[in-house]
């Protein structure tokens, strides 16, 4: 790997956009237009708010579907940058990306159950209305679990991709290395939360994440606007030395 092509440099821009959008798409939804409408607490007004502002929610739920649709866009674009580094490491790490962009897909399908069940449909009449808004928030919480469900797998994604980033120094050294901490920090904390729910008490559940997001929007506005960068001609050839296998498959043969 002695030069960077003209698709990974294409890839890298698409990398930045996406990036960048899908922040400000997942944003929008779901702190703008969502989450002002929810109550904690009180079931009955976050339902009231909901049927009021039926247009909102389908809005919201529009920009979840964008933003699945955007990670998709984004994973297949690292995979183009990264996979002459490690081709094996860059697929894992856009899998691991893909299954949390399904994820997202059930946040939108919790929204549209939870209009289903505050609509007007005649066989909900036999349901009191009370236990109908239960039903409706509960469909609501669901996103949350969602979401913690899929972090481990997008904190696993950036971890592997910051790695690469780190091995290819295709971006600078010291944002690749922020990468790779922050995002095993993000890992250990959404699986820690996953067996300990209580964990979220000790460490802010915005502290999970936020390292990782600030280095993801980083990284697609250098992408964006700086490009990959060049490794200078030893160490290109080093890395293209290691990358002709893959660190998967260079494994002793007895495992």
């Amino acid at each position: 790997m002695t030069a960077i092509d003209n698709s990974q440099r294409a890839a890298a821009k698409i990398a930045g956009v996406t990036g960048l959008l899908a922040v400000a798409i997942v944003v929008f939804g779901n702190y703008v237009l969502l989450s002002p409408l929810i109550v904690a607490g009180n079931a009955v007004e976050t339902t009231r708010n909901i049927v009021a502002h039926q247009t909102q929610v389908r809005v919201a739920l529009t920009c979840f579907l964008m933003y699945s649709a955007t990670v998709v866009v984004l994973l297949a674009a690292l995979y183009v940058i990264l996979k002459p580094v490690d081709r094996i490491l860059a697929l894992i790490g856009a899998l691991f990306r893909l299954v949390f962009a399904l994820l997202w897909l059930l946040s939108t399908l919790n929204l549209l159950s939870a209009l289903r069940l505050l609509g007007s449909a005649n066989y909900l009449q036999v349901f009191e209305a009370d236990r109908l808004q239960a039903l409706a928030r509960l469909q609501i919480a669901a996103n949350f679990d969602d979401y913690y469900v899929g972090l481990p797998f997008f904190a696993l994604a950036a971890t592997i991709c910051s790695y690469l980033w780190l091995k290819s120094r295709y971006i600078p050294k010291a944002l690749a290395a922020f990468g790779v901490i922050s995002s095993a920090w993000c890992v250990i904390c959404a699986f820690v939360f996953l067996v300990f729910p209580h964990f979220n008490k000790i460490v802010n559940d915005y502290w999970f994440d936020s390292p990782m997001a600030l280095f993801e929007m980083i990284l697609s506005l250098w992408l964006l606007f700086k490009g990959l960068g060049t490794p200078n001609p030893g160490e290109a050839d080093h890395i293209g030395a290691r990358s002709t296998k893959s660190a998967s498959l260079r494994l002793p043969m007895f495992l």
